[in-house]
This record gives C-alpha cells, sequence and structure tokens, in this order.
C-alpha cells in the first residue's frame, strides 16, 4: 500500500510543478511584449528612478529603508526641479520680449550728396495779394497805434488811396474785428477797457479772441510775448488771404539770380536743372538742390571743396516785416524723396558770415514684426499719406493732423496738403474755423487725437548728422574786390553791403558713413542652448535624459487611461452568479480556477489570490478510499 502511495505523489508534484513552471514563462512572456507596462505607480517610479540618468533620482528609492533620507532628498529633488523650471520661465520671458542687438558698421563707398533747400526768409509780396496784404498792415497799423502808441512806418503805403481801400476793405475789415488783438489781464484775462488809465505792462499779456461760430464758447489765445502775438495774430490773417486765392500755391515769382548769386558743387557751376523751387508762406522762396528732379550728385571725397557752395543773397527787399522778424536764410538738409520741414530741421544762415556746414551720414535699420513696432513702407500705419513722398514719421504726424482737421473744421489748413474734395481754410466760407483749429491743435499737443501713437517709426531711415563752423565773409580787407564783382556780375546794389551777403558750404566730413543695424539677440538656437545650461546645471543630464522624462509622463498616462477604462468596464458588467446552495458540484469552481490563475495584464495593483490547492481539487474515487483503508 505505501509503494502505491510513494509512486503517485511525486507524480503530482512534477505535474503541479510543469504547470506552474509554464504559467510563470508564459507570464514572461506577456511581460516581454512590444509595449511595456507596469503593475503599479510604485513600480513604474521605481523602475524610472532606479534606471534613469538624471542625478540624484537613484536616491528616492535605494534609501527607502530610512525615511528621513527618502524625504530629504525627495524635497530636494522636487525643489531642484522647481528652480530649474523658475529659470525655464524666465528664459522664455526674455525670449518671447523679442530684445534685439545693435550692430554698428562703418561703410566706406562714394556718397551719395543729401537734397539741400535753402528759403529766403523772406515772405514775397505776390502782385496778386499785394492789395490785401496792404490793408491788413494798415489795420495792424492802427493796432498797434492803439495798444501801445507806436506808429510803424509803412514804407509801401499809399496815403492818398487809404480812404479807397477802407471802403474795398470792408470785407476784411469785418473778419480782423471778428479777431481783434486785445490786451489782457494775466490773472481773469478780463479785456481792458478803451479808456482805461495806464497801467504796469507787466501787469497784462496780449492775445486775440477765438469764438465759435454761434459765439456761445470763445477760446483765448493769449501770448506772454508781444512780439510773438502780433506775429501769431498777423500770421492768422495772413492765411485767410492766401487761402482766397484758389492757385496762391502755384504762383511762381521766383527770381533764382537774385538770390543765389553763385553756386557750384565738386568744382562744378550749378544750373536750373539741379533745383527746383516752391513758395513757404512764412519762409519766403525756398529753392531745393540734388533733389529727384535731377541726376544725383554724389561725393568721392570729403572735405569743403567736393561739396555745394552757395552766395546767397540775404537782404529783405519788398518783404513784410510783420511776418518775418529775422534776416538771411534758412537751410535744411534732407534725404532726397523727402518733404523739407524747415520748422523742424532747418537753421538760419547770418548775413556776412561764411557758414560751412559738415554732415556725417547715419543709416539706422531696425527689425520689423514682433521686435519693434516699425513700418516698412507706411502702408500699415492707419493714415493716409497727404505727401507726395515716401513714407516718414513726420509726413504722418502732419498728415493725421491735416484729416482730422478736414473732419473736425470742415476744411484744410493752409501749411499742409490738400486731402481729396477739401478746400483751405477761409473765414470767408468757414467762420470759426480758427476756433476749431486752435482747440485742435491743444488736443494734437497732448496726444489726444492719437497721431503720434498711430505714426511708427520707419524701419529703414537715413539721417545727417550736421555740425557748422562760421567766419566772417567776405573779409574787411577783400569786402571791397568782393563786392565790386558781385555788382558786375549779379548787379549787385543794396546799400547795406555787410548784411546783404551770405556764404553757404555744405560737405561730408569724412568719406565713411556709419550703418547701425539690428540683430535678434534671443533666437531659437540660443534659446534651447540655455535650456539645455540649465538642465544641466540643476540635474547634469542631457537630451535623452528629457526623452526619459517624457517617458515616464507617457507611461503615467497610459496607465492612468488604462485604470480608468478597466474601472469603468467593471461597473457596466454585473456580477456572476454564485454556485446553487448545498451543492458539492466543483464543476463552477474548477472553470473558476483557470480565469483566477491567468496572467492579469494591464493592472495597476498586483492582486495575490490564493488558490486551492490541487489535493483539495482531486475527485475522490475509489482510489482514494482504498489509500484511505490503507493508512
Amino acid at each position: 500500500g505505501g509503494s502505491v502511495k510513494t509512486g503517485k505523489m511525486p507524480d503530482g508534484e512534477k505535474t503541479r510543478q510543469c504547470k506552474q513552471e509554464e504559467e510563470q514563462q508564459q507570464k514572461e512572456e506577456e511581460r516581454e511584449g512590444l509595449i511595456e507596462f507596469y503593475g503599479s505607480y510604485q513600480e513604474l517610479f521605481q523602475f524610472f528612478c532606479s534606471n534613469t540618468t538624471i542625478h540624484g533620482a537613484i536616491r528616492l528609492v535605494c534609501s527607502k529603508k530610512n525615511k528621513m533620507k527618502t524625504a530629504f532628498w525627495s524635497v530636494l529633488f522636487f525643489l531642484t526641479f522647481g528652480l530649474m523650471y523658475w529659470q525655464f520661465g524666465i528664459l522664455y520671458r526674455e525670449y518671447f520680449s523679442y530684445p534685439v542687438n545693435l550692430n554698428l558698421n562703418l561703410n566706406s563707398d562714394r556718397l551719395t550728396f543729401p537734397a539741400v533747400t535753402l528759403c529766403t526768409l523772406n515772405p514775397y509780396r505776390y502782385s496778386a495779394i499785394r492789395k490785401k496784404l496792404d490793408e491788413l498792415d494798415q489795420i495792424t497799423h492802427q493796432t498797434l497805434l492803439d495798444l501801445y502808441d507806436y506808429n510803424m512806418s509803412l514804407a509801401r503805403s499809399d496815403w492818398s488811396t487809404l480812404s479807397t481801400r477802407k471802403r474795398s476793405s470792408r470785407s476784411l475789415l469785418h473778419h480782423v474785428q471778428r479777431h481783434p488783438l486785445r490786451r489782457q489781464k494775466r490773472d481773469n484775462l478780463v479785456n481792458l477797457p478803451e479808456n482805461s488809465p495806464s497801467v504796469d505792462k507787466n501787469d497784462w499779456k496780449i492775445g486775440f479772441v477765438l469764438c465759435s461760430e454761434n459765439n456761445k464758447d470763445c477760446f483765448h489765445q493769449a501770448y506772454s510775448s508781444g512780439v510773438d502775438a502780433v506775429r501769431e495774430w498777423y500770421s492768422f490773417h495772413y492765411i485767410n488771404i492766401l487761402a482766397q486765392m484758389p492757385d496762391a500755391k502755384a504762383l511762381d515769382e521766383s527770381d533764382f539770380e537774385n538770390f543765389i548769386y553763385a553756386c557750384r558743387f565738386n568744382e562744378a557751376t550749378c544750373d536750373k536743372a539741379n533745383y527746383t523751387h516752391f513758395h513757404h508762406p512764412l519762409y519766403g522762396n525756398c529753392y531745393t538742390f540734388n533733389d529727384n528732379s535731377s541726376s544725383l550728385w554724389t561725393s568721392s571725397l570729403p572735405g569743403i571743396n567736393n561739396g555745394l557752395s552757395l552766395v546767397v543773397r540775404t537782404e529783405q527787399n519788398d518783404f513784410i516785416p510783420l511776418l518775418s522778424t529775422v534776416t538771411g536764410a534758412r537751410v535744411m538738409v534732407h534725404d532726397q524723396n523727402e518733404p523739407a520741414f524747415m520748422d523742424d530741421g532747418g537753421f538760419n544762415v547770418r548775413p556776412g558770415i561764411e557758414t560751412s556746414i559738415s554732415m556725417r551720414k547715419e543709416m539706422t535699420v531696425r527689425l520689423g514684426g514682433s521686435y519693434s513696432d516699425c513700418t516698412e513702407d507706411g502702408s500699415d500705419v492707419p493714415v493716409q499719406n497727404l505727401y507726395s513722398s515716401r513714407y516718414t514719421e513726420q509726413v504722418c504726424i502732419r498728415s493725421c493732423f491735416q484729416l482730422n482737421m478736414v473732419e473736425r473744421c470742415g476744411c484744410a489748413y493752409y501749411f499742409y496738403p490738400l486731402p481729396a474734395e477739401a478746400e483751405y481754410c477761409d473765414y470767408t466760407k468757414h467762420v470759426a474755423w480758427g476756433y476749431c483749429y486752435y482747440k485742435l491743435l491743444a488736443e494734437f499737443k497732448a496726444d489726444v487725437l492719437g497721431c503720434f501713437h498711430k505714426c511708427r517709426k520707419p524701419c529703414k531711415m537715413t539721417e545727417y548728422q550736421l555740425s557748422a563752423g562760421y567766419s566772417r565773409w567776405p573779409s574787411a580787407v577783400s569786402e571791397d574786390w568782393v563786392f565790386y564783382m558781385l555788382s558786375q556780375q549779379n548787379k549787385y546794389n543794396i546799400t547795406s553791403k555787410r548784411n546783404g551777403v551770405a556764404k553757404v558750404n555744405i560737405f561730408f566730413e569724412e568719406w565713411n558713413y556709419k550703418t547701425n543695424g539690428e540683430s535678434p539677440a534671443f533666437t531659437v538656437v540660443t534659446l534651447l542652448s540655455q535650456l539645455g545650461n540649465q538642465w544641466s546645471l540643476w540635474f547634469g543630464s542631457s537630451v535623452l535624459s528629457v526623452m526619459e522624462l517624457a517617458e515616464l509622463i507617457l507611461d503615467f498616462i497610459a496607465i492612468t487611461f488604462l485604470l480608468a477604462l478597466r474601472w469603468f468596464r467593471s461597473r457596466q458588467q454585473p456580477p456572476p452568479p454564485g454556485p446553487p446552495p448545498n451543492s458539492h458540484d466543483n464543476t463552477a469552481f474548477q472553470d473558476e480556477v483557470p480565469g483566477l490563475s491567468a496572467p492579469h495584464r494591464f493592472t495597476v495593483e498586483a492582486v495575490v489570490t490564493m488558490l486551492p490547492s490541487y489535493n483539495s481539487l482531486e475527485p475522490r474515487g475509489p482510489s482514494r478510499d482504498a489509500e484511505a483503508g490503507h493508512e
């Protein structure tokens, strides 16, 4: 009987061992599939910390038996991560601020000579408006006599026909009386009565009042200087007279030979093909040399002998003394295809002086797009260019003001180009345009109109840095023969020789010109390099370490997804029915065993189930009873 028992037990043991080995091998084969997933978050984290190349991660698992060390390294590890990503944030912020580097280059090449505009500083009395200007002078003469007891001599007045002019100038007198020049108290701007006693002149200031069309609101334009007040008041009426002439800007009464006595460039004489003419209301006849209408001049060498040399007449003849209070000429250097804004960039040339102006060319090239708010050609600026020239910031600002002037006041300011379907302001047609203009000008200077915000700098611009030197010309020992030669060649017959002429030299100071360019200071390559430096500093790892961290994140997401999917499916399926009561049929239990012993794939927590021993699952038969009987 004992031999039977000992003969069967080893076979059962071997069978169980073979089945267990097969199941273990099957599990290992399943785990060595194409994609590896871990049984739990803990297993995933332990594998990562044990095998990653990121420094310090191994200390999170190798010291797990010492909870103090584990806590210390955990805090240090995540603190390091936080500091590194804080540095990452600083780098990203710097990158998206789009900083630039300034590049300075010196270039040596033949230089294109700039455009030069020269004005007479002598507003001309055109024959078409001469009578109205004489009438305005008479009204101004009487105004100064009433306010200051000053009897201004008018050389060109015809007193014998004064009554006739008064009858013909009722319209002008009416508008001048609507905008009178007055003295006002400094504190409360109360008008001085006509028969008031004499007071201290320092207690008063002079100005004029501009009222709306219905006279409900008035604007007080006051000045601390009486000279400024008279000039501004006279200029206001002078503009109205010009605006009444439909072709006043087209009048061409220039006399080039009477203003420019001599003109030479690169030791060659200038001619009429080298200049263009226009008239400025305040600066008189203006001549622009070397503009786009002729072949451009070039300078191959620097120095005074390789530039532009002019001898100009500075005597004021047939001028408007109430509008122009200076003597000489005004000169401005600017780039071709740019208007000459004499108020902004010009300066005066003194009579009897030789003015030598040396230039240094400087180009600025800015990066557009995200790096600056510059514009390439002004097409993306929400302001229409009213000038027949390329875009500049000053062109845009003046166009913006003129467009607002037409919109708000119903007419255009005479000093700026005329928009389409608009007309210049004239108080015979637009009674209250002066009130509207000065109110709008105050808003313009305070940037209420937004012109300074809308008009952006061009991405490419050329500027000329000027420096001037002065000397007496002609000298005391040479003035006799110089004036004699001028009188013979140019009919030079003025009385005040010393204040009658001036000389201007304009030339390049050096052959080199400077270019200021911009380049991106923080590119994508620079950003990646800085990020790599920070990563290496805090963790001493490489790009592959970053890929390991990315793999950890992906595995974590995958396990979470599969866990959620399994939980969702378990909620959808009902539990299997249990065995009937008092039933000793082990068939259902045997069917359940393979399901329990099968490997659990994609589980998060390892569920270990103790299966019944194979002895308890063996059917009881005659052999078992025989064995029991033997025993």
